[in-house]
């Protein structure tokens, strides 16, 4: 593990002098200056320019833009420029392009368009790399290097069928084992030649998509196998990059919650995490923290790299809102308040064609340096400025760990029953919303990450059980911490093949229940749930999955009220050892769901400063010399007022602030607190 060696948090994003005749250049560097610009990344689609012929590489372009850079004194992030494949390579070598999910051979067009399993894409993306990297090794300018960009898609044409093939045989070693963790002897699909194996896609084991397969096991194989593909031409890339550059990091820029690859399989193989930001909405900041939390969490803690965000608006949705005023630094911050150590955008300057030409930038069509777009950002430029490297590698000090699986994303989402509705990360952020709103600091993290530092841990849909999970899911509440999870978890193991016990499975002694039946139902139905007792009581609402328990040993904190099974536990906590194990048998509106957490939370210690104000996030980062970093952000569109917890004094003014003193935050004010000692 290892980060760019920065002197502050590096502030800047993709550009493409390519596209623009180099008298503009000019104009982008003094604007560069206006903004506080310090680091560029640069060639990532440049592929086409540095190799136009199969025999021929040409640095002439690629030099100059680095050269510009150098001169100008910025930081560079240097891409390999494989993000796409050229023309010449798609005609001269057909089979490079991929084949679809409906088997369809793609031609030439568009960019996530390469074969994963093509020996010859491989071989020239390598190839190009490792000449990118030993021209420029020796440039200090260099800080990182860009591998790809935004890996994605599949493929299912013949060579990766033979891929997959191959990767069976090396994780089952034998057509017996592969036979029983598929479930073969159901449908007479049992295996005796390696040969007779199909991707699964719309021609095989598919049907109305990719998510409704008639063999779950095929199909998540495939999902691992794709990924684990994708990452061997990555690699390449680095191995490549390191022959010539053993000491500057190498990254490549994930997409956050992004389903087709398993980005904990990815994780130990690069330097540092990066990541492109852009929420599905413009009003999401509970998504974007918990995205944060889980890029930092991949490398255990390890600070990571904003790389992209945009300044203003996408371009590639139906609707593309504009950030309101006060946004873009608003979510800056809010990225190095979760462990960004640089921020970036895509893009500094607009594009004057193709489908990006409407994508928000720095710098507009016109090249203007008086627009509100760009003065947000020449103001959050002076601020990192100000800031110097007071958060560079500082950590986030969590006691409360959030459980995230690929795996358990796509067996929950693929299974055929109880309910397709259900969706992993709409559940999974249900309940890292609870987490934020109380004002908790979380370590999003892997079913395989060590759990032994943090008093709470919940698992929400913790659907498919590997390795050696539920036993240390176990030991937390053993040794006095709380285990916290839900329906539809502990139901299969890592083959998605049912366990031969009662649900929840191995999880069911930690919590102290048993579920025999459960009901689904659609959005429209609503089952109340009566949660608590007394002056606590509250009722909320449960939606698409009841699952009805019975207690063995576990206390009742939460009933049905409607239906046959009303009355019965839809809550339930469990004593195990010097702790306890919480289970939720319904899918609970957020109400539910923050409630139950903030009693999971409550017997910990472990609510926020501010939990009772709507939407004021709090994050906390400790330096390497323990100085304590507090970050107030309001994403209120009004200002709010809060005490101060400790004296402290405000990184981004200089202004000074004792306990108890009354403290006001702007509308989508920040405020970044360096608390004394």
């Amino acid at each position: 593990m290892r980060l760019p060696r920065t002197a502050k948090v590096p502030f800047g994003g993709d550009y493409n002098p390519e596209q623009w005749p180099e008298p503009v250049w000019q104009q982008d560097y003094r604007l560069f200056d206006q903004a506080r610009i310090d680091l560029v990344t640069l060639g990532v689609f440049a592929w086409a320019q540095t190799q136009p012929a199969p025999d021929v590489y040409d640095f002439t372009l690629l030099d100059r833009i680095v050269d510009r850079a150098t001169a100008e004194g910025r930081m560079i992030c240097l891409a390999t420029g494989t993000a796409a494949h050229p023309a010449w390579l798609a005609r001269a070598h057909p089979e490079v392009t991929r084949t679809d999910f409906e088997g369809r051979r793609h031609r030439f067009g568009q960019r996530h368009n390469s074969c994963p399993s093509s020996p010859v894409f491989r071989r020239l993306a390598s190839e190009l790399a490792r000449r990118v990297a030993a021209r420029y090794a020796g440039n200090p300018s260099i800080v990182a290097w860009h591998v790809g960009n935004e890996y994605g898609g599949a493929c299912y044409c013949d060579r990766c069928a033979a891929g997959f093939r191959d990767w069976l045989r090396r994780r089952y070693g034998t057509l017996d084992a592969l036979n029983e963790a598929w479930y073969t002897t159901f449908w007479s699909h049992t295996f005796t030649d390696w040969d007779q194996i199909e991707s699964p896609s719309a021609l095989t084991e598919h049907w109305r998509g990719p998510d409704h397969t008639a063999f779950q096991g095929i199909t998540l194989d495939y999902l691992r196998f794709m990924s684990d593909a994708m990452l061997a031409t990555f690699l390449d890339e680095k191995a490549a990059i390191r022959e010539s550059s053993p000491d500057v990091p190498v990254t490549t820029n994930f997409m956050g919650m992004y389903r087709p690859i398993d980005y904990h399989r990815w994780a130990p193989h690069l330097d540092f995490a990066s990541w492109d930001n852009y929420p599905p909405d413009d009003s999401s900041p509970s998504w974007m923290a918990l995205t944060h939390d889980l890029m930092r969490g991949l490398k255990d803690g390890q600070p990571f790299w904003l790389m992209e965000q945009t300044p203003s608006h996408t371009a590639c949705r139906d609707v593309n809102p504009l950030k309101r005023p006060g946004v873009l630094r608003l979510w800056s911050w809010q990225a190095v308040a979760h462990g960004a150590d640089a921020v970036l955008f895509f893009q500094l300057r607009a594009s004057r064609g193709a489908s990006e030409k409407y994508h928000g930038a720095v710098i507009g069509h016109a090249g203007r340096s008086d627009t509100r777009v760009f003065r947000e950002v020449a103001q959050l430029g002076s601020e990192f400025e100000r800031l110097g490297a007071a958060t560079l590698g500082a950590r986030t000090p969590a006691r409360v760990a959030l459980l995230f699986d690929w795996d358990s994303w796509w067996a929950l989402e693929l299974s055929d029953g109880p309910s397709r509705l259900v969706r992993y990360q709409q559940l999974v952020l249900a309940y890292h919303r609870a987490l934020w709103d109380a004002g908790v600091d979380v370590d999003v993290v892997a079913v395989t990450a060590e759990l032994s530092r943090y008093d709470v841990v919940v698992a929400p849909a913790l659907h498919l059980l590997k390795g050696d999970v539920a036993g240390r899911l176990a030991e937390v509440a053993a040794r006095g911490g709380s285990v916290l999870t839900t329906f539809l978890s502990g139901r299969v193991d890592e083959n998605d093949n049912a366990f031969l016990m009662d649900v929840p499975g191995p999880l069911a002694e930690l919590m102290g229940v048993r579920v025999d039946e459960w009901d689904a139902r659609g959005p429209e139905f609503v089952n109340p749930v009566l949660l608590g007792s007394g002056a606590d009581r509250v009722e909320v609402a449960g939606r698409l999955v009841f699952e009805l328990v019975i207690p063995e040993g576990a206390e009742t904190v939460g009933t049905y009220q409607a239906d046959f099974y009303a009355g019965t536990p839809a809550v339930t906590r469990n004593t195990y050892g010097a702790g306890d194990g919480w289970y939720v048998a319904t899918g609970l509106d957020q109400a539910g769901v923050s409630w139950v957490v903030r009693r999971v939370l409550d017997r910990h210690h472990l609510v926020g400063p501010y939990p009772d104000v709507p939407d004021l996030e709090t994050a906390v980062r400790v330096a390497g010399d323990g100085t304590r970093l507090l970050f107030l952000l309001n994403h209120r569109a009004e200002p709010v007022e809060v005490t101060a917890r400790a004296g402290a004094v405000d990184l981004l003014t200089g202004d000074r602030v004792e306990a108890g003193d009354p403290v006001t935050l702007a509308a989508r004010g920040v405020l970044v607190l360096r608390e004394d000692s």
